[in-house]
């Protein structure tokens, strides 16, 4: 007999009516129509609605989420005033608050069905405060999310006193990802200087690396050409991720058409954040009044693999949030322009499946072999799910049940109408 089987589902490549069996937490079988003769402890019946591996946030910074307020409010919504606002509340940070903050946090997660993050951690701090703090989280909730951490010098490696040694022992304590911020550092000659020692650092332990590149306006930040080299240099290609990129909104076509080539050919992904993205960016412009997000579409059209990530939520940087990946989905796919069925199917690839490639998650998907790491959402496709921003039904971890919600289904009192709605189109 088996844990759990899962009827009537729809998939997310489109194939409807399946059944997923579930035995000590792997999927066994995946198949059109009922399983013959199988028996299980639990039997869901999906009712149509759609069946996803879980939600995957490839870029996100936990030991500021949730402190939205603290010490003053982001007043001008910079990307600068944002970072000069979390330098004054790093000295007032307890271990206790950050952890607190952060299993909050990875709570909402659950609930929107997001079980992996990979969370950059400032390592700026000579302390390590917000290093140990996210250790912790990661091992307390190890059970139901995949947390990654990446060592990240927020006030820039060279450009903060003991940058390097103090990233150097975020990694000997556990931190899986080597990070980096080449915009931030003195000059565009120590950014690039910064991107070939962390890529160092990465290729020597092993490690992979995720750099915040170019979250600039300005055209000539162009440290991703950079990170493309030095992943070829060293061997390090398909461990390598360039997240926000958002200079490239502003270059010129020019180079984007050799830029694109090279970030192909360097095996390097990028995490595009729609939501902080045109927040953050534009800030100097009048108008027209650029959106800084980078270009999605053509870096998915050069075989890039792009994800999106959520970034922020309820920060120095960002007032906003719930850990809701659809919602980060929803606003790429209207940034980006990608309103075709074909745009918007990718855009739930950029919060799933694309995500996970980021991440080197093994064991994600439904198919035989995975984990039975899944998601009931109250929509019967992707493109639904993402323009509902659809209700999650149920939440599993390796066949055990997260969470729940009931069915959202809002009731009616209109005369000759019917008593409720589920905003699906019917012709």
């Amino acid at each position: 007999m088996i844990d759990l089987l899962i009827t009537n589902a729809a998939l997310p490549d489109g194939r409807t009516g399946m059944s997923i069996a579930v035995q000590n937490g792997k999927i066994t079988e995946v198949t059109e129509g009922p399983i013959t003769g199988a028996q299980a402890h639990e039997t869901v019946d999906a009712g149509g609605y759609l069946l996803s591996p879980h939600f995957v946030d490839p870029h996100f910074h936990m030991d500021a989420t949730l402190s939205y307020g603290l010490p003053r409010v982001n007043e001008s919504g910079t990307l600068l005033e944002g970072i000069a606002l979390w330098g004054e509340l790093k000295p007032l940070l307890t271990a206790d608050a950050l952890i607190e903050r952060a299993l909050t946090y990875c709570d909402w997660a659950v609930a929107k069905g997001l079980l992996a993050i990979r969370s950059h951690v400032d390592t700026s701090d000579a302390s390590l405060l917000a290093v140990d703090a996210l250790l912790e989280v990661k091992k307390q909730v190890a059970p139901y999310i995949d947390l990654q951490l990446v060592a990240f010098p927020q006030d820039g490696v060279l450009r903060s006193q003991g940058g390097v040694e103090n990233l150097k022992r975020a990694l000997d304590k556990g931190v899986d990802v080597v990070g980096g911020i080449p915009h931030f550092e003195r000059t565009m000659a120590e950014g690039a200087a910064s991107v070939k020692l962390l890529c160092e650092i990465a290729a020597e332990r092993g490690k992979l690396v995720d750099m915040h590149c170019d979250e600039s306006d300005d055209p000539l930040s162009r440290h991703i050409e950079t990170l493309a080299f030095e992943a070829q240099r060293l061997g390090l290609q398909g461990r390598v991720n360039g997240s926000h990129c958002t200079s490239m909104h502003s270059m010129d076509n020019y180079y984007v058409s050799k830029l694109l080539p090279l970030i192909a050919e360097s095996g390097v992904s990028v995490v595009a954040n729609p939501l902080i993205n045109i927040t953050l960016q534009g800030r100097h412009d009048t108008y027209p009044k650029r959106r800084g997000m980078t270009r999605v579409p053509e870096l998915m059209a050069a075989s890039v693999n792009v994800a999106f990530g959520h970034d922020c939520v309820m920060d120095p940087w960002y007032g906003m949030g719930s850990g809701d990946m659809l919602e980060v989905a929803h606003m790429g796919l209207h940034v980006a322009q990608m309103t075709s069925q074909k745009g918007i199917r990718q855009c739930f690839d950029a919060v799933t499946v694309n995500a996970a490639k980021v991440m080197h998650l093994e064991g994600y998907g439904i198919e035989p072999g995975c984990d039975a790491s899944f998601v009931l959402l109250q929509a019967r496709d992707a493109v639904e799910a993402i323009r509902l921003r659809a209700n999650r039904l149920k939440v599993w971890k390796k066949g055990t049940l997260l969470g729940e919600t009931t069915e959202v289904a809002p009731a009616l009192k209109l005369s000759g109408r019917p008593t409720s709605v589920k905003f699906f189109q019917t012709n």
